[in-house]
């Protein structure tokens, strides 16, 4: 079963980054969240993933990410946006 893909974005970005992503991209960084770097970071991917590896993997790094957001500013969305968690 393949995973579902998610993102990291924050509560206060107004852009969707599935289909805004310049807007949103754009957002972040003028904010200096800098959230795609910062997920860059915690994720352990590698280019001999499979795709399903491959998103399995973000989504713990962003699982990560919001545990230890002392902030509160990041969520987890999915593609689907009737599943979302904060």
């Amino acid at each position: 079963m393949a995973s579902e893909v998610c993102m990291l974005t924050t509560f206060d970005n107004p852009y969707d980054p599935f289909t805004q992503f310049t807007k949103w991209f754009l957002f972040d960084t003028e904010k200096g969240y800098n959230t795609c770097a910062y997920l860059a970071r915690i994720a352990r991917t590698s280019d001999e993933f499979t795709d399903e590896e491959y998103n399995q993997a973000v989504s713990l790094a962003i699982d990560e990410i919001i545990k230890f957001d002392f902030r509160n500013i990041y969520k987890k969305i999915y593609r689907n946006e009737k599943k979302q968690t904060a």
